[in-house]
């Protein structure tokens, strides 16, 4: 037998095409509608335990808030390193379980969350150290890369079509990236010497990022790809 839309060849018994999911349709054989592959059986929402398991797992993390905090000021009156056990928690909880309790998390809301926690971190660092290198170094560094990936994972989540121009468009931004990093260390230190590896970075980054939109344009490159990797 062969797929009636993209005209793979198929193994007997076949109920979907392996290439482009299409349901297998035999002239010969009657498919009966109500007849169920598998035995139906009604199994009731895990919303709850799911809702459940997040509760157990936050309660958890007030262990790793309160008792440095407690030890710390027990044994020096004052926080002292305290401070960036619980920043390092709190960053940990908004970025891998904060998501964790909504079914469909939504990139445009909890990527750039993840980034601001993340700066904010940061900057709790660079004061309790008296430093003066977050505003001119890891604010821009870090929010400009949280925009990166906030803007790829949401226009992957939004729109349908055109992957692989979000692909590489991301990987061209991020070639840029890489040249705003080198040129904020080159502005912090001083330094006499000229851009290097970061526009070796940006031009790979280049080619990668325009190879994708290439492929994505030329339709013919496209499917030959997709039929030779069994992408859907």
């Amino acid at each position: 037998m062969y797929c009636i839309k993209c005209g793979a060849k198929l193994s007997d018994g076949q109920a979907i095409c392996p290439l482009c999911e299409t349901r297998v349709y035999h002239p010969d054989f009657e498919v009966d509608s109500n007849k169920s592959t598998y035995p139906r059986k009604d199994f009731k929402s895990e919303e709850f335990n799911r809702k459940g398991l997040m509760f157990v797992i936050t309660v958890l993390f007030l262990i790793p808030l309160i008792l440095p905090l407690i030890l710390d000021l027990s044994w020096h009156g004052e926080v002292i390193w305290s401070g960036y056990v619980i920043g390092g928690t709190l960053l940990f909880y908004v970025t891998f379980v904060l998501p964790c309790w909504f079914k469909h998390p939504n990139p445009a809301i909890f990527t750039p969350s993840a980034f601001v926690a993340m700066a904010l971190y940061l900057w709790y660092i660079c004061f309790e150290i008296g430093g003066d290198w977050f505003f001119n170094f890891a604010m821009p560094i870090t929010l400009t890369l949280g925009a990166i990936f906030t803007a790829a994972l949401t226009l992957s989540r939004y729109i349908s079509g055109g992957k692989l121009y979000i692909a590489g468009g991301s990987f061209i931004a991020f070639g840029l990236w890489t040249v705003l990093l080198e040129l904020l260390i080159k502005s912090i230190l001083d330094a006499s010497y000229g851009f290097y590896w970061s526009l070796c970075t940006l031009a790979l980054f280049f080619i990668v990022g325009m190879m994708l939109i290439i492929i994505e344009i030329v339709k013919p490159i496209k499917e030959s790809l997709r039929r030779i990797f069994f992408i859907g």
